[in-house]
């Protein structure tokens, strides 16, 4: 029997999320046969390696946020020469990198919308592009951090004044319209889902708590939209050098009429596999279960060191 050992938890302020992800997948992966050994992680690296030991056949790692999908717990593992699910450590570093990802995606030719790097002291003296404008920081995500600045708003110095994620910090041009998102599972771009926050911004708040937001897949857009959500995810996928599933979000200006504007936000590597997260609801949408989906990241789990 093939043995698993789940890592959830972690020290990233996506921890709570990532607590709800590893519980899932803990339960699926016992009703799809498998061996699983929960690792709850924390801060101690040592007590991590020691519950590795003797090494499991295989790490689901069901960690988000810093330390669990930027490439760090991904070259850990490789060291201990353990095969693991999702992206390795250069993808892993790079999609977490908004910068970093940003450029690789302007490499490629996808669409991104304009933006630049700031040190977050400038927000006190001026605004960095036209309003609106996004700020985002650079290492975080789940909508950690991101900061929406509107026409009127007098709000710039107080957040910079009260930023806590680095010096620096990405701003882009506001795209108004719809929120998609496209899971990837290896070469497969699997649905276009249509995000409706109740809030009317999906923030942390609106991905996580319940009715926080309402998914509708297959997203009711123009079907030269969807087909090209459905390209530039699978596109982005590959610029990044993922592995296993990913989930990229797009805005979709269609302000103007169909077919809009459709605008890559950022690629996933660590897709939430919480019961309001939308891989696996695109994944049930074509007909895989849930401990399906599970079972394939196991089985499409590689040692990359």
């Amino acid at each position: 029997m093939t043995t698993v050992a789940v890592l959830y938890g972690g020290i990233s302020a996506e921890r709570e999320v990532s607590l709800a992800s590893g519980g899932k997948v803990i339960a699926a992966l016992r009703e799809a046969g498998y061996a699983v050994t929960p690792v709850l992680v924390g801060d101690d690296l040592a007590a991590l390696i020691a519950a590795l030991t003797p090494r499991p056949d295989v790490v689901f790692n069901a960690l988000h946020g810093r330390f669990g999908e930027d490439g760090a717990i991904q070259g850990v593992l490789d060291w201990l020469g353990i095969p693991y699910t999702h992206s390795g450590v250069r993808a892993s570093a790079i999609a977490m990198d908004k910068a970093a990802a940003r450029a690789a995606f302007l490499a490629a030719g996808l669409p991104v919308a304009a933006g630049r790097v700031i040190e977050v002291a400038e927000l006190e003296h001026a605004d960095p592009l036209p309003l609106p404008y996004v700020i985002k920081p650079i290492n975080e995500g789940s909508s950690v951090g991101v900061e929406i600045v509107r026409d009127g708003s007098n709000r710039r110095a107080q957040i910079a004044a009260q930023w806590s994620y680095g010096g620096a910090a990405l701003v882009e041009e506001f795209i108004p319209g719809r929120e998609l998102t496209v899971a990837v599972m290896q070469d497969r771009a699997l649905a276009v889902t249509e995000i409706t926050a109740a809030s009317g911004f999906y923030d942390y708040e609106a991905k996580y708590a319940e009715g926080g937001s309402r998914h509708v897949v297959p997203a009711a857009i123009h079907p030269e939209a969807y087909a090209k959500a459905l390209e530039v995810a699978l596109a982005a996928h590959r610029a990044l050098g993922c592995r296993g599933a990913t989930r990229s979000d797009f805005r979709y200006d269609d302000t103007k009429g169909e077919p809009g504007r459709l605008v890559l936000l950022e690629v996933n590597t660590q897709p939430g596999l919480t019961p309001t997260s939308l891989l696996p609801e695109q994944a049930a949408y074509l007909g895989m279960s849930f401990p399906a989906l599970c079972a394939w990241m196991v089985e499409h789990a590689t040692c990359r060191g």
